[in-house]
């Protein structure tokens, strides 16, 4: 099977629609302090006009207002490129489409479930990465559902007689459930954040051992984006384990050097998260929504076929999408987007052949 060099599509000339710099850094700017502001004005309001705030916390809610500035300043500059742009415009129309919901209403619940909570694609690659990433992720979550609350004076816990053991819990004010501290329900209550640390320590650990010893892992492992992420989970994770572990055994012994090292770390993780590794926990519901936009497109049968042997690429939305992100970014290859891998390669070599070996003599 042989194509003539005619057969290679011919480029695509065009201008990248991007917008200048300083525009899109003033925008950012803007989105993160708009977010900043509103998070600072629901920490007054749900802390009931700082009535249930803990000064102590300060530090922590400091670096989460720095946080949420940092996130929405980092995904505003990430969906002004324009391949990121259209994946967030057509993931998140997937994602709240009435049309989508009708013709497939379980489609959403199951990718979130799959997608975002048990990241069944990680399982392809290795069950143990698979394990470990499971690990950090739900300890993570835990840690994240307790700490922020607590963190914002959004989450008090009372007791009628000042110690116990029995104890309640409110939010914003209001009364969610009565506990005793000395049963199950009780102990995790106030363990939970050091059962999140003994999910993410074996998690963040295998990652850690994985990089130091696998050849592939090391050739493109980046110090400060690969390394730091783990060390600081690990750090956080141990060091919170260590303050109970004061209070219980050693009667106080070392707390406040181990609160204050337990504070650094966890402040240093918060402003490292809009800049690092960690950011791709904001970016994946939008994958998400991409992956419903794909799998819609497969219901309604629109697959799209190589053109040169017709065998199925991708979904018709897709190529077309993909072919106009590589328009965007001024690539003058859009039309390879149409061909499978196979007849990419074939006609690349063809053209080499009859275009470029040939002026050899």
């Amino acid at each position: 099977m042989t194509e003539s060099a005619s057969a290679v599509p011919p480029p695509h000339t065009g201008s990248v629609r991007t917008a200048p710099a300083r525009t899109v850094s003033v925008r950012a700017a803007a989105a993160g302090a708009a977010v900043s502001l509103a998070l600072i004005v629901a920490i007054v309001l749900g802390s009931r006009f700082l009535h249930d705030f803990d000064s102590a916390l300060l530090p922590y809610a400091v670096a989460s207002v720095f946080l949420a500035f940092g996130v929405a300043y980092r995904y505003t500059v990430w969906i002004s490129a324009p391949g990121a742009r259209r994946l967030f415009n057509k993931g998140w129309s997937s994602f709240f489409s009435r049309a989508n919901f009708r013709r497939a209403p379980t489609a959403l619940p199951k990718m979130i479930a799959t997608y975002l909570g048990f990241q069944k694609f990680l399982g392809a690659r290795s069950h143990a990465r698979w394990a470990a990433h499971q690990l950090i992720f739900w300890g993570c979550v835990l840690a994240s559902l307790i700490t922020f609350p607590l963190t914002w004076g959004w989450f008090t816990f009372t007791s009628g007689s000042g110690s116990g053991p029995g104890y309640e819990m409110r939010i914003w004010g209001f009364k969610i459930l009565g506990f005793d501290s000395l049963n199950i329900l009780g102990w995790l209550m106030f363990h939970g954040l050091d059962v999140a640390a003994v999910l993410v320590i074996p998690g963040a650990s295998y990652f850690l051992w994985r990089r130091m010893r696998d050849r592939g892992a090391m050739t493109g492992q980046r110090f400060a984006y690969d390394l730091v992420p783990l060390l600081a989970l690990i750090v956080i994770s141990v060091t919170g384990l260590l303050l109970t572990f004061s209070s219980v055994f050693l009667r106080g012994g070392g707390y406040e050097f181990l609160a204050v090292l337990h504070m650094v770390s966890v402040i240093f993780t918060l402003v490292y998260v809009p800049f690092g590794k960690f950011f791709h926990i904001v970016q994946r519901p939008a994958a998400v929504g991409m992956q419903l936009f794909k799998y819609t497109a497969r219901q309604d049968e629109e697959i799209f076929t190589c053109r040169r042997c017709h065998e199925p690429i991708d979904t018709g939305p897709y190529v077309d999408n993909l072919r106009a992100t590589m328009r965007d970014l001024d690539l003058g290859f859009d039309a390879w987007a149409e061909y499978c891998p196979r007849c990419k390669r074939v006609l690349r070599g063809n053209a080499y052949l009859t275009q470029v070996k040939k002026g050899f003599k």
